[in-house]
C-alpha cells in the first residue's frame, strides 16, 4: 500500500503521512520534475541521456554494421550512439548495414523526442515564477488602539511588487469531545485589511481579538490545549512576469508571542526619505499589560531569531 509523508511549510514539528494514496505514475512525472531543484533536474536529464545511449550502444554491439568501430567494443558503440542522438556525425564511424541503419532511424526519433521534452522542461522552469514571500518568524499579540490584535509581518523579498495581493488568515485547532472523538476545525480570521493594490517589502496583517473573533478571550494555555495553528495565505500577480503567485506559512501556537508587538522597521531620514530597515524584519518588542486587557507577560525582550 503506497504511503506518503511530507512536512507542511512554516516550521511545524509534525509530518503528515498519507496511507492508501494512488501511486504516482508517468502523468505525475512532469509535476515532480517541476518541484525538483535545478541540480536534481539536470542530474535526471544527464542520467536519462547516458542510459539511452548505453541501451542503443548494446543494440549496436548486437547488430553490428558500424564502420570503423572495434568489434565488441562498448565504448566505440557508445560514442557512435552519442554522435547519432546528438546529430553530430563526425564521419569516422557510420552505419553500413541495414540493421544498423534501422537502429539509427529509431535512435534519431527517440533523440528528437527526448530533446523536445528536455527543452520544454527547461523552458517551463525558467519561465515559472516562484514567489519569494518572507514571513516573520513570530506572530505577536498585543494591544493596538486599546484592542487586542494579532500581528503578522510579511513582505516580498524581490525588488518587484505583487499586484492585487490578497491575504487570508485561518485558525486550525484540534478538538476532542468528551467521548474521545477527535475533529480538526479550520476557522477564518477576519482581517482589518485583506487586499492590497501592491505588496512590496513589508506589510503587517492585523486581526482584532474582539467579541467576533475566534481568538477572543483565548490564552497561550488554551491554544496549546487545542494544538492551535495559524495559517497565512497570500496570492497575487507578479508585476514582472504577470503570472499568479501564491505563498503560505504556518505558525504553531509556540510561535505566537503574547504581550508583544512587531518591531518598527519604518522611519524617516533627516532628508524626509522613508527608510525600511529589513534587518529588524523578524524582531519583536514587549508591551505592557493594560488595565482593560491583562496580557500575559510572556517576554521581557524579543525572542532570539534563528
Amino acid at each position: 500500500m503506497p504511503t506518503e509523508s511530507f512536512r507542511p511549510p512554516g516550521e511545524v514539528s509534525y509530518t503528515i503521512r498519507v496511507i492508501g494514496a494512488r501511486r504516482p505514475g508517468l502523468r505525475d512525472a512532469y509535476h515532480a520534475l517541476l518541484r525538483m531543484s535545478w541540480w536534481r533536474v539536470i542530474a535526471v536529464i544527464v542520467l536519462v541521456f547516458l542510459l539511452l545511449n548505453a541501451i542503443f550502444a548494446l543494440l549496436y554491439m548486437v547488430v553490428g554494421g558500424v564502420a570503423n568501430a572495434r568489434r565488441g567494443s562498448f565504448l566505440d558503440a557508445f560514442y557512435f550512439s552519442v554522435q547519432t542522438i546528438g546529430t553530430i556525425g563526425y564521419g569516422s564511424m557510420f552505419p553500413v548495414s541495414t540493421g544498423a541503419n534501422n537502429i539509427v532511424v529509431l535512435e534519431s526519433i527517440v533523440g528528437l523526442l527526448i530533446t523536445a521534452l528536455a527543452t520544454g522542461l527547461v523552458f517551463v522552469r525558467f519561465s515559472l515564477t516562484r514567489p519569494r514571500v518572507v514571513f516573520g518568524r513570530y506572530a505577536a499579540i498585543g494591544p493596538m488602539d486599546g484592542i487586542p490584535t494579532l500581528m503578522i509581518r510579511l513582505g516580498n523579498d524581490r525588488s518587484s511588487q505583487i499586484y492585487d495581493a490578497r491575504m487570508r488568515l485561518m485558525l486550525m485547532t484540534t478538538n476532542r469531545s468528551p467521548e474521545g472523538e477527535v475533529s480538526y476545525r479550520t476557522t477564518d480570521l477576519a482581517l482589518m485589511r485583506d487586499r492590497l493594490p501592491a505588496l512590496a517589502r513589508s506589510w503587517t496583517i492585523l486581526h482584532r481579538l474582539d467579541e467576533r473573533s475566534p481568538l477572543h478571550r483565548q490564552t497561550p494555555e488554551s491554544l496549546a490545549r487545542v494544538d492551535a495553528e495559524i495559517l497565512v495565505a497570500v496570492s497575487g500577480i507578479d508585476d514582472t512576469s504577470l503570472q499568479s503567485v501564491n505563498a503560505r506559512w504556518t505558525y504553531e501556537h509556540t510561535r505566537i508571542v503574547w504581550g508583544a508587538r512587531l518591531a518598527d522597521i519604518l522611519s524617516e531620514t533627516p532628508e524626509g526619505d522613508l527608510l525600511v530597515d529589513l534587518t529588524r524584519f523578524h524582531e519583536l518588542a514587549p508591551t505592557s499589560p493594560s488595565e482593560n486587557f491583562p496580557w500575559p507577560k510572556q517576554i521581557e525582550s524579543p525572542p532570539p531569531v534563528r
